[in-house]
């Protein structure tokens, strides 16, 4: 049973609790959630539940039906995330809102060899390296694995290329040899109902990759799971690496309407290994990419720079080539399963140190266009020149993606406009990148002019480049030359340098006339926007462990502004209970936004701005205590930030 404490329960109260239960011979393990703090109780039910539910500080009391009790939804609702240490001042992340990718040999072979693939596949985008250093071969005549050396290899190539390791355990008599190499156990699918083992492995209290053997159904995976549970660890990965059927086109076949079973019957994480699944080179990329598409968690994979020489399992190791590939690949798909992929920072401390800044001592921050955009002169207006230096990228999604790699210091994003409403794609990347909060936030005054090249007029022009809000921001001067064409940049900026290198009269850009100057363009026409009112609120995004910036001209405004995501609960009147939590605060919302959930049709997100002005209490303590009412009424709410916003008061 599940027993769900009340939030004002005593020390004295869960003491009395924890004795009564102990008394009937229950195990116990208590679990502080985001919204509760419930004890699970595990043993045979030989008390009255009506007993347990009249003891003080008792909430309520959830009998557990399934026979995994620890693994079912029924004990815990939410999804559990697994956080990996990787040496670096990061955690690798399994589960949430993450695809990682686990990748390397299926056996170390040499210190030359370890070294080589893991600086490939972290290269490539792995975030933990996989090796066998111990290998249980159906003949015994085959490679055994190197034992202990291959351990001290393995260690050394994923601390120098920070990537935590996974290695299989073989035997109970193992651990004390293992246990300083050792990030994450794996339980092959041989061992998998090697209860004995999964006894002393659970006791360990690390996270373990559990595959489902290949005779096993997935109430007896998870049952395996129970064992691991029950023992001590709270972190168990589930892999998915293919069954046993009557197929022999492949090595075994990939069961991966596995994952989403599992995802409704488990809280805990699902991964999924496509080569051991397929057992074929070329065929490995494609159900990698199937698995995300399934909604997995992760792939662990093999990945070997020679596979033709290598001792074990050579005919499934993708090349490192191919192994990149299909990252590419699931960079691409991630996004639209509503996921980002894990990466390794590139930092070493608390405060990230990049490339690009660690001779100048200067802070970077991405933004999307070119030199001159918007964003960059948002970027001078919120850093003192002198301490911080632009970085330009692409597109939204990789500023998101370069602070979570540690790339970047900081990002500046575009978050709404005064004329044309929300920038839609940074609020549906707000909830793909949960490893990214808000800082600050700036408003700029956006002033357009059309540019054009040198001795051009506005009677040349036939063609205009420029960001689609930049058009729809000027629509009645537009309005007012229905002959020109337009054509979309991915900035303002973007849209002044490619009039620049197109060298034609007949060219123009609506950018900033600072633009002018940069590209070598003239000023056609000035404040050509709709109305001068024009302003583009852009937030400043940073990874969660990074402190503010000593930069940041704003640093010395006391926090006014905090953000949240809320999910509602499915019911009728959850938005409008979860708006009165703000409204008997006396809380001032200045913005409220849904977005659509990815794969969750008719469920929304609602991204929420307050003001804190006027609150009595320290920003942080109160907007805890916030939280704590709006999780009351709500299924899910994370906090985005709280920060200074200039002109709030």
């Amino acid at each position: 049973m599940v027993i769900v404490l009340k939030k004002d329960i005593s020390d004295g109260q869960k003491k009395d609790i924890r004795s009564f239960l102990k008394k009937h011979d229950f195990k116990l393990n208590e679990i502080v959630g985001e919204e509760d703090t419930v004890i699970a109780a595990v043993g045979k039910v030989g008390i009255d539940i009506r007993d347990v539910e009249i003891l003080p500080g008792v909430s309520g009391v959830i009998p557990i039906s399934k026979p995994y009790k620890l693994a079912s939804r029924e004990f815990k609702r939410d999804d559990t995330i697994i956080e990996v240490p990787n040496g670096r001042g990061q955690k690798i992340r399994i589960g949430g809102h993450h695809v990682v990718s686990i990748a390397g040999p299926c056996a170390v072979e040499s210190r030359e060899q370890i070294m080589e693939i893991a600086a490939s596949v972290a290269a490539s985008g792995a975030v933990m390296l996989r090796g066998g250093a111990y290998k249980p071969r159906s003949s015994p005549y085959s490679f055994q694995g190197l034992g202990e050396e291959g351990l001290v290899y393995l260690k050394e190539a994923g601390e120098k290329y920070g990537l935590p390791v996974v290695t299989e355990i073989v035997s109970e008599t193992l651990i004390p040899v293992m246990r300083d190499y050792v990030d994450v156990y794996q339980i092959g699918a041989r061992n998998m109902q090697n209860f004995d083992l999964l006894k002393k492995v659970g006791a360990l209290g690390k996270p373990v990759i559990l595959k489902r053997s290949y005779t096993a159904t997935l109430e007896e995976l998870l049952m395996s799971a129970e064992y691991l549970l029950s023992s001590g660890t709270d972190s168990v990965i589930l892999c998915e690496r293919g069954i046993r059927t009557f197929e022999h086109a492949t090595r075994n076949t990939l069961d991966l309407s596995a994952v989403p079973v599992l995802r409704s019957l488990t809280h805990l994480p699902i991964i999924v290994d496509p080569s051991h699944a397929v057992g074929i080179r070329d065929k490995v990329a494609a159900m990698g990419l199937a698995s995300v598409a399934a909604g997995a968690d992760g792939i662990i994979v093999e990945v070997h720079n020679h596979p033709e020489k290598a001792l074990s399992d050579g005919a499934q190791s993708m090349l490192p080539e191919q192994f990149d590939k299909m990252m590419h690949d699931i960079e691409a798909l991630a996004p639209v399963m509503g996921k980002s992929v894990a990466h390794i920072r590139e930092a070493n401390s608390s405060v990230v140190k990049t490339a690009q800044n660690s001779l100048s001592g200067k802070i970077v921050c991405a933004y999307s266009g070119k030199r001159g955009a918007y964003a960059e002169q948002a970027i001078t207006r919120y850093f003192d020149e002198q301490d911080v230096l632009s970085m330009s990228v692409d597109s939204f999604d990789e500023i998101f993606q370069a602070v979570t790699d540690g790339k970047a210091d900081y990002g500046m994003v575009p978050i709404e406009n005064s004329l044309a409403g929300s920038v839609y794609q940074n609020y549906d990347n707000f909830s793909r990148f949960e490893d990214v909060s808000i800082a600050g936030a700036v408003t700029l005054n956006i002033r357009h002019a059309l540019l054009g090249v040198k001795g051009a007029s506005v009677s040349d022009i036939k063609k205009v480049f420029s960001h689609p809000q930049g058009f729809g921001q000027c629509k009645k001067f537009l309005d007012a030359h229905k002959d020109w064409s337009l054509v979309d940049a991915v900035s303002t900026a973007s849209a002044a340098q490619t009039v620049s290198e197109s060298g034609l009269k007949e060219t123009a850009a609506i950018a900033s006339s600072v633009n002018a100057s940069i590209y070598g363009l003239e000023v056609l026409a000035e404040d050509i926007e709709n109305d001068p009112g024009n302003f583009t609120r852009f937030v400043v995004i940073q990874a969660n462990h990074v402190e503010k910036a000593a930069g940041a001209k704003e640093s010395n405004i006391a926090p006014n502004m905090a953000s949240f995501i809320v999910k509602t609960r499915n019911e009728p009147g959850a938005l409008y209970s979860l708006l009165g939590v703000f409204n008997e605060s006396s809380l001032n919302l200045t913005r409220l936004e849904s977005r659509p959930i990815a794969g969750q049709p008719w469920r929304y997100w609602f991204y929420v701005d307050v003001e804190l002005s006027g609150i009595k209490k320290d920003a942080a303590v109160y907007v805890e205590e916030l939280i704590k009412e709006l999780r009351s009424h709500a299924e899910e709410v994370r906090l985005l930030g709280i920060y200074a916003e200039a002109g709030r008061s």
